[in-house]
């Protein structure tokens, strides 16, 4: 039995697969905030534009993605509050 922290392996493996860094939802809004960004900068190099300045705009566009990309990605999947869900529509 191997010992790592004074923890035994088989448990310090079984610890870090249980416990996740990033939730789903934002190791989703992460990534594509990186696309985003990543098409951005090889656009602007592809324009011509140079590679430092195509690193510039896709770090630009990454950090608006993220907002963005937070607000499509729904954090719940409820209704707003004063609205209901399912019956008929239009039958009051």
């Amino acid at each position: 039995m191997c010992v790592a922290f004074g923890v035994p392996s088989w448990r310090l493996e079984r610890y870090l697969v249980e416990r996740s860094l990033l939730s789903l939802r934002s190791t989703l809004v992460f990534l594509l905030a990186l696309l985003t960004g990543v098409g951005a900068g090889v656009l602007v190099v592809l324009a011509g534009r140079g590679t430092l300045r195509g690193v510039l705009y896709g770090v630009a566009a990454i950090g608006l993605a993220v907002p963005f990309f937070d607000r499509i990605v729904a954090a719940d999947c409820r209704a707003p509050e004063g609205r209901e869900t399912g019956g008929d529509v239009g039958h009051g």
